[in-house]
């Protein structure tokens, strides 16, 4: 499994590596490590014929899940189908769920968990552009 390394932190943001993802490992979660409060995000890789040890259903928790690499099969209660790199897939809450690895490659994925229905304000509906100097 990968080591998360805190890089810089600030006042106002965290920035954190798990490292390479092309040999990432197992399961990584990052909230602790960016202190972050709206969500939980994670990163999971599966080998050739690996699975996620166990069915799981969240409560109050939506999970998005996007294929990095790799492709697989992905269950959510009775309904299978195929996914592979680029693909994302929105789990609602109480439902279970579990993904397989079917490639030769490991099938590397991001999981964003968030509270089923918070979305207020997105994009530019929250956003306003701002004056700064660049210093990039």
């Amino acid at each position: 499994m990968s080591e998360i390394k805190i890089l810089e932190r600030g006042d106002k943001f965290a920035h954190v590596t798990v490292g390479n993802l092309c040999g990432f490992e197992g399961k990584q979660f990052v909230k602790d490590a960016t202190g972050a409060t709206s969500c939980e995000i994670s990163f999971g890789a599966l080998p050739q014929g690996g699975a996620v040890p166990f069915f799981h259903s969240h409560k109050e928790n939506e999970e998005n899940y996007i294929i990095l690499s790799g492709a697989g099969k992905f269950q959510v209660n009775d309904e299978v189908f195929d996914v592979a790199q680029g693909s994302v897939i929105r789990v609602s809450t109480n439902c279970d769920r579990n993904l397989k690895c079917t490639s030769v490659d490991p099938m590397t994925y991001i999981c964003i968990q968030a509270k089923e229905g918070s979305l207020g304000g997105y994009t530019m509906t929250d956003a306003e552009i701002t004056e700064r100097e660049s210093l990039l």
